[in-house]
């Protein structure tokens, strides 16, 4: 019987094409001028973070869950060097792996989930190399990453933007989630998941690579920076005059 694959993210069912919904004009509108506002904030173009291939991109996206960047940089570190090739990590011992990759939050769990998920990707490929999804448009890419167990569609989209196909996927993390909930992009019941489709169809169709990636980036730079998840700084932020929830207590997101 295959090793049930534990979850830190939800996967969708298998599909084969990616209902977008239809944006609400004002919303869209909306979402443009954020982007503007902020991109002179944080810097667009913003350069990538890092160049990785895209399998190795994604066990650095499913290291990263629940878990700050420099935790997870150096469990992803600690795995290349005990595993020089990620075929090795499918036939470690599971304690063995959750032993190196302890700095991260819940590697009992992501242990045995990246190696299900590697040794998923290589009965499905017969090699663990995803280059090419370069080939395919975004939206089947990413149906056809989820469709292997554990992988959501955080993790989709974060292997096509951020890896070195730079394809144009929006990434949504927790902190861009609560500063397009609190600005009314989403609504108040919107989970992570479902956020991706909402927010990326807000965003012009022929937006590049650079603009999906500069937009998810100044989002969360903005909730890690100003938009916090306690106690918001509402009074320097550039966005309080389109902000709905900038006057409520905590800034929570208000609802329609």
């Amino acid at each position: 019987m295959p090793a049930q694959i534990p979850h830190t993210e939800p996967a969708p069912r298998p599909r084969r094409a990616r209902a977008e919904p239809a944006p609400d004009p004002s919303l869209a509108e909306k979402a443009l001028v954020v982007h503007a506002r902020l991109c002179p904030v944080y810097g667009c173009p913003i350069p990538y973070f890092h160049s990785l291939d895209p399998v190795s991109e994604l066990v650095s996206s499913l290291l990263s869950h629940r878990t700050r960047n420099a935790e997870s940089g150096r469990a992803f570190k600690a795995l290349r060097a005990r595993y020089p090739a990620w075929e090795d990590v499918i036939d470690a011992d599971t304690a063995e792996v959750e032993a190196t990759i302890r700095g991260v939050t819940w590697p009992e769990l992501k242990a045995p989930r990246i190696r299900a998920i590697l040794a998923a990707l290589r009965e499905r490929r017969g090699t663990l190399d995803l280059g090419f999804l370069a080939g395919m448009g975004v939206d089947a890419a990413r149906a056809w990453l989820e469709e292997i167990p554990g992988i959501g569609p955080k993790t989709s989209a974060a292997v096509l933007s951020f890896s070195t196909l730079r394809m144009p996927a929006l990434p949504v993390d927790s902190h861009h989630h609560r500063v397009a909930q609190r600005l009314g992009l989403i609504g108040p019941r919107v989970d992570v998941g479902p956020s991706h489709g909402v927010l990326r169809a807000q965003l012009p169709a022929d937006w590049s690579a650079q603009d999906l990636y500069d937009n998810h980036e100044i989002l969360m730079l903005h909730g890690q920076k100003v938009c916090h998840h306690r106690s918001p700084a509402c009074g320097r932020c550039v966005l309080a005059d389109l902000c709905p929830s900038a006057a409520l207590p905590r800034g929570r997101p208000a609802r329609p």
